[in-house]
This record gives C-alpha cells, structure tokens and sequence, in this order.
C-alpha cells in the first residue's frame, strides 16, 4: 500500500506537469483505457475514462513493479491476438463495445484481467492527489463527501485538546 501511494502522488504530479506517460506505449495506454472504461464504464455518470485511470495505472506499474507489468503486457498481446482472430482487429480499443464485452467476457478469471481491474477500481475511488479519481468522479459515483476529519467543526476526540490550548 505504501508503494502505490508515492505512485499516485507521481501520477497526480504528472498529470498536472503535462508530462508524457512512464511505463506505456500511446498505444497501450488506449488499449488499458479502453478495458478500464469497459469494467466501469460511462453511463449516466461518468466512468474510468473520465476519471483517467490510465495515467494511476501507468505511474503504479513503473514503480518498480515489473512483474505485474510483464502479466499486464502478455496478457494485451494475447487479447490483442484473439481481437484480430476474431474481429479482425489489431487493436482492443477500436472495437465495439459489444466486441469487447465478449472479448472481456472470455478472460475475466485471468491473472490480467484480474489485475487489471484492482488497478481500474484504486484508480478510480483513490484520492485525487494521487493520479487517479480526476474531478473526484469516483467520489461522486458512490456519493462520497470529502469532508476531512481535520477540519472544522471537530468532534468529541478533540475537546480535551481545545480546552488544553485555551
């Protein structure tokens, strides 16, 4: 927990600073965007797309996290290989989304797709600070106020403080 924590604060700073993505390709930045927006997808409410998950997942993965970006990458190339068997398509993110939604149907208990969607939900409902949750869509998909616990009014934990400082 401690590590993806210092990846989302590099996510938040280079989403901010314009900066380029680390780990991917363009190109596989669309085609994990494009499967993050199918696991929560934009509905009445915006999804992983909007909130730009894609830049959370691309800073945690270059946190030295090779192994996870090696399951990552084998398993796009092999979606990749079965989306041109199928639909004769080199590309994920080009289909349709019933093409993907049968495509995601058939890998789901799979260690990519499983990691894939941890990856998608952290960036999603993670604070915005840390790449992820961008315009605090996440929390306003499950209708989450952010209200901090350090700011006024407090509560009874801090009357013994107050009256000590007064």
């Amino acid at each position: 927990m401690p590590a993806i924590l210092v990846a989302c604060r590099e996510a938040h700073r280079m989403r901010l600073a314009g900066e380029d993505l680390q780990v991917f390709t363009k190109e596989e930045a669309y085609e994990f965007d494009a499967i993050a927006a199918r696991i929560i997808p934009t509905t009445e409410t915006a999804g992983a797309r909007e909130a730009g998950v894609v830049y959370f997942m691309d800073n945690v993965l270059g946190d030295k996290r090779e192994d996870e970006l090696a399951v990552l990458k084998e398993g796009l190339r092999k979606l990749q290989t079965t989306s041109v068997l199928q639909y004769d398509s080199a590309y994920f993110y080009l289909l349709d989304e019933a093409q993907q939604d049968q495509l995601i149907t058939g890998i789901t208990d799979t260690p990519f797709f499983s990691t894939l969607r941890y990856l998608t939900v952290a960036g999603m409902f993670s604070l915005p600070e840390y790449g992820g949750n961008r315009d605090l869509i996440g929390y306003q998909l499950i209708g989450y106020q952010n209200q901090g616990g350090w700011a006024p009014p407090y509560s009874f934990y801090d009357a013994d403080f107050m009256e000590w400082g007064e």
